[in-house]
């Protein structure tokens, strides 16, 4: 009984950052998907990591207000920055995106290089801690979920792509720093790509897939005493596939 409590203990927070990060970012997916930008998340996501790389190598308290001011405002950089390029050179806007990502995540290694615990700085940005996420850290995070949200489904195509790009750089700031960089890729693209051919109810199964999907890799985790991160991303893409392959809207194809 003790142990049931603890591992619930545990688990919850987890699960609830899990719901939280895909509340945005399954209906950001579906809009990343149908732009065909797809490394977005990732390169915004590493710029928004290597503004907390940058607070914590200048010294500022892990937690503190200035490391989120700091992974903000690179977020919000990189977003317009990809914003002003996608205007410039709309042909080669994957290539632009892809290159950002290389760049920010080669400066967060050399702003790690010489911090004693810097290998262990970078795995907590790319595979994350969902595990060890904290209850007082949620209402917050809920907070600017539900802002979010009410932005995406009020304004709807009035955002245009500079709301689109401000946005989804405020989401991503939130969900890497609770889930890591990984999890956060998977969570946008997954669910979005399982779905493509659905007709009707995508939005649902996107939110389906995700909380099945973190529930099963954090069960997992405790379970094996594996990580929960890659293990969660394991479990997102084989229902995924499952999803994809006996979905209804594969029943419905043409054999």
């Amino acid at each position: 009984m003790n142990a049931y409590a603890i591992d619930l203990g545990i688990i919850w927070p987890a699960l609830a950052a899990g719901l939280l990060v895909t509340a945005t970012h399954a209906p950001l997916g579906i809009q990343v998907l149908s732009r065909g930008i797809v490394f977005i998340d990732l390169a915004v996501a590493q710029i928004a990591g290597l503004g907390v790389v940058l607070a914590d190598w200048l010294g500022y308290e892990p937690q503190g207000a200035a490391v989120q001011v700091s992974a903000l405002g690179a977020a919000l950089a990189g977003a317009l920055l990809l914003d002003w390029t996608e205007k410039r050179w709309p042909e080669v806007q994957e290539a632009v995106i892809g290159v950002s990502f290389i760049v920010a995540a080669n400066a967060a290694i050399l702003l790690l290089a010489a911090n004693p615990r810097g290998a262990e700085h970078l795995k907590d940005l790319l595979a994350g801690q969902v595990l060890w996420v904290k209850p007082a850290s949620l209402p917050w995070v809920a907070l600017v979920t539900a802002g979010i949200l009410a932005a995406r489904f009020g304004l709807g195509a009035r955002l245009g792509r500079t709301g689109f790009y401000l946005l989804f750089a405020c989401a991503v700031t939130v969900s890497v720093q609770l889930v890591g960089l990984y999890l956060v890729f998977a969570t946008l693209i997954v669910p979005a790509l399982a779905t493509r051919n659905f007709a009707r109810g995508r939005l649902a199964a996107c939110y389906g897939l995700g909380a099945l999907g973190y529930a099963v890799g954090l069960a997992g985790s405790l379970v094996s005493d594996l990580p929960a991160g890659p293990l969660v991303v394991c479990a997102l893409t084989v229902l995924g596939i499952a999803l994809f392959t006996f979905g209804p809207a594969a029943r419905a194809r043409p054999s």
